[in-house]
């Protein structure tokens, strides 16, 4: 589990609700039903409206998977593939397959699984990039969902500020109205805030980040599933996955032997 991105919510949510605590009337003064259903309630349905339900179901799952998963490191990567390539030269390729139950990575047991199934290295790796293109794609378009949920989160918070406004300049007279406007108008900002500011821009940029490192593993991965397919020296596709690591990180794969 990647415990950064879940303690870096949880502890912003503490901090904040913390401080609010502190105040008069504590947490519950901040609680206001309305300005959440105009900054949530908007902020969902337009983002349904900007996007094709297609790409708004796998949303969800991506963003546990960015929140959760950690994802392997790629000196953990070579040393795996490595091994795979000792176990294929020394008993076969069939040999991989008691090997196969161990992968949990989807894209490396289907690399392998193809392999073992007797494809030819240029096929194995024509499937291999299209499967991480397709992989690049739904986080892309998981990047640009929560992207749009920042933006218009602090947008409805606006649009409740002005109903606020509204409601309580229509009746100066009235304290309970002016009380309910102005409660409107300043929680619908202060919700549209934290959604954008502790919650979707911040999984946004993390989201980027995980797709950029899993764009250099499926690389490496790919590049290492074809050597094992080829029949090369472990010694040698060790080297050539090496070229995909930065010094510090290739002296520590030396250091391994």
């Amino acid at each position: 589990m990647d415990f950064n991105t879940v303690i870096g919510v949880v502890l912003a949510f503490i901090l904040v609700l913390g401080a609010m605590s502190i105040g008069p009337g504590g947490v519950a003064v901040f609680i206001h039903i309305p300005s959440m259903i105009i900054v949530f309630g908007g902020t969902t349905a337009v983002t349904m409206l900007a996007f094709p339900l297609s790409d708004l179901k796998p949303v969800a799952k991506i963003i546990m998977v960015t929140a959760v998963r950690k994802a392997p490191t790629p000196t953990e990567e070579i040393d795996r593939i490595v091994e795979f390539a000792n176990l294929a030269r020394k008993e076969g390729l069939l040999a991989l397959e008691t090997k196969l139950q161990q992968v949990d990575d989807p894209f490396f047991a289907k690399g392998i699984q193809l392999v073992i199934d007797g494809f030819g290295a240029e096929t194995v790796r024509d499937i291999m990039e299209l499967e991480a293109q397709w992989e690049d794609a739904r986080h892309s378009s998981g990047k640009k969902i929560l992207d749009q949920l920042g933006a218009f989160a602090p947008a409805f918070g606006m649009i409740g500020t002005l109903v606020g406004l509204v409601q309580m300049l229509q009746d100066l007279s009235d304290p309970n109205g002016i009380g309910l406007g102005m409660a409107t108008a300043l929680l619908t900002t202060l919700y549209g805030a934290m959604g954008a500011n502790m919650v979707f821009l911040p999984m946004a940029g993390k989201l980027e980040m995980v797709a950029k490192t899993n764009q250099q593993l499926r690389a490496l991965m790919i590049e290492g599933t074809v050597a094992i397919q080829s029949g090369e020296k472990p010694q040698l596709i060790k080297e050539k996955l090496k070229g995909f690591l930065s010094p510090p990180m290739r002296d520590l794969v030396d250091a391994k032997g």
